[in-house]
């Protein structure tokens, strides 16, 4: 058998010698494939002392490391003489029109979410971004959803552990900014939030954008007009629209909002509120002086009905068709 100085000088001379890509790897199988020369070493050893095949062991994994660092840079240098060869062998022709420009454009909810960002500011809104892991107490307990409460039924949480979470719902951040700030405020948060359902209006990720306002003598006659009025500038028209009595543990009125489309169809857009008392109390604001109004927008909704767009899912399969319909200036 060879020592392991001349099998290392041999292996060189081979990967030397290689003209082709498929010689190279041929001499990679010889010498480090598991019937290799090397793994007949290692064989060899195998009743030696633990201080010899130590010692053996150590000098063919520096071995084999510089086999392959040897045939990776061989490699390399096979390629690179492959792609001059094919350069110079096709030919091209200078006449043919040269690839355009593509632009890229704004994905539709990315556009819907601008649009929505700029009327709220002219009402005086600052945009806030939120956290996306949540603890159990800003997602559920301070907004009125305390443990057993039959509203958490209806989220199917993504949970981390027994505290951690990934948020279902943008209305978190009311918590935080009403603990951070003063009235009066105005505020919205725009971002994505999760819910593990999946089908052609559901998806595990959406976005949602949540609005508050907190000031003294806020009333849900101010929650209508700024609902009516964000809705007529966003659809560009003189839609119909529908108030519906609904609940939420975290606002007291509540209502649901929907659009009646060409069919008479009533087509849910938001939900909204006046913030309740309790949750108000959670965040050390005093209800008798100040009163608040939120409201939560799901952004997919209002592009599918923009867009006419059927099926939910169609926003997050990267079909580049797809996208390159939405182009705006």
């Amino acid at each position: 058998m060879l020592t392991l100085n001349e099998l290392f000088n041999n292996i060189k001379i081979d990967i030397k010698n290689a003209n082709k890509i498929k010689e190279l790897e041929q001499i990679r199988i010889k010498y480090l494939g598991k019937k290799s020369i090397f793994n007949t070493y290692m064989r060899s050893i195998k009743d030696c002392s633990f201080q010899e095949k130590k010692k053996y062991s150590m000098i063919i994994n520096e071995i084999k490391k510089d086999i392959f660092y040897k045939i990776d840079e061989k490699n390399k240098i096979l390629n690179k003489v492959l792609l001059n060869k094919r350069i110079k062998a096709e030919k091209i022709d200078i006449s043919l029109p040269g690839r355009r420009t593509e632009y890229g454009v704004l994905h539709p909810i990315t556009h819907t979410i601008n649009d929505i960002k700029i009327f709220f500011s002219k009402l005086g809104f600052q945009a806030i971004n939120s956290p996306e892991i949540e603890d159990e107490y800003h997602n559920f307990d301070a907004l009125n959803i305390p443990k057993n409460h039959p509203a958490r039924d209806s989220h199917d949480t993504f949970w981390f552990d027994n505290n951690r979470l990934l948020r279902t719902q943008t209305s978190s951040m009311q918590i935080r900014i009403m603990k951070k700030e003063k009235p009066p405020m105005r505020f919205i948060f725009p971002g994505k939030v999760y819910r593990n359902d999946y089908d052609i209006t559901h998806t595990p990720m959406f976005h949602q954008i949540e609005g508050l306002i907190v000031d003294r003598n806020i009333n849900f006659s101010n929650l209508k007009w700024m609902i009516y009025n964000f809705l007529y500038n966003f659809f560009g028209k003189n839609i119909s629209i529908k108030f519906r009595p609904s609940y939420f543990p975290f606002t007291v009125l509540s209502a649901e909002v929907d659009i009646i489309n060409d069919h008479s169809e009533a087509l849910e857009i938001l939900g909204c509120g006046m913030v309740h008392p309790k949750v108000l109390k959670n965040v050390n604001i005093d209800s008798t002086l100040y009163s608040a109004c939120a409201f939560g927008i799901g952004i997919e909704r209002l592009a599918m009905i923009r867009y006419g767009i059927s099926d939910l899912r169609s926003f997050f399969e990267n079909d580049i068709k797809f996208l390159k319909q939405f182009k705006y200036n």
